[in-house]
C-alpha cells in the first residue's frame, strides 16, 4: 500500500511541476508580446508590426508574388480523367440539318479531353496570362 500511495504522490508532483513550468512559459510568452507591443511604433493609434510601413513596396511584392502563385495552378491539368478510357468528357454529339454546316459538342470538350492546363484553355487561358501565370 505504501508503494501505491507513493506513487500517487509522485505523478501528482509531476502533474503541478509540468503545470507550473507551463504556466512560467505562457507569462514569459505574454510578457515579451506586451513589451513588443509597447516598442512598437504607432500609427493612428495602432501598432504596426513591422514598424514602418511602405505601401508602394507591399503592393510591388504583391504583385511580384502573384506569378508565382499562380504559376504551376495555371500548368495543372484541370481533367485529371484526360486521356484515360474513362473520360466522361471524351464524348461527342454532332448533328446536320440539310445543308447546313455541322454542328458538334467536340470544340467545347476538345480542350478538356487532351488534357490541357488552364493556360491552355481559350478564354481562361488569356486570364492567367494576365494574372502573370
Amino acid at each position: 500500500m505504501a508503494r501505491n500511495a507513493d506513487r500517487q504522490t509522485s505523478t501528482a508532483q509531476r502533474a503541478l511541476l509540468r503545470a507550473g513550468i507551463a504556466l512560467t512559459v505562457a507569462g514569459l510568452a505574454l510578457g515579451a508580446g506586451g513589451a513588443a507591443a509597447s516598442a512598437a511604433p504607432q500609427a493612428g493609434g495602432l501598432p504596426l508590426p513591422g514598424g514602418d510601413a511602405d505601401p508602394q513596396a507591399a503592393g510591388q511584392a504583391l504583385t511580384g508574388t502573384v506569378g508565382y502563385v499562380t504559376g504551376p495552378l495555371t500548368a495543372l491539368q484541370i481533367n485529371p480523367l484526360a486521356k484515360t478510357g474513362v473520360d466522361p468528357l471524351d464524348n461527342a454529339v454532332g448533328t446536320q440539318v440539310a445543308d447546313f454546316k455541322p454542328v458538334s459538342t467536340a470544340a467545347v470538350t476538345a480542350p478538356l479531353t487532351r488534357g490541357d492546363a488552364a493556360r491552355d484553355l481559350p478564354v481562361v487561358g488569356q486570364v492567367t496570362k494576365l494574372l502573370g501565370g
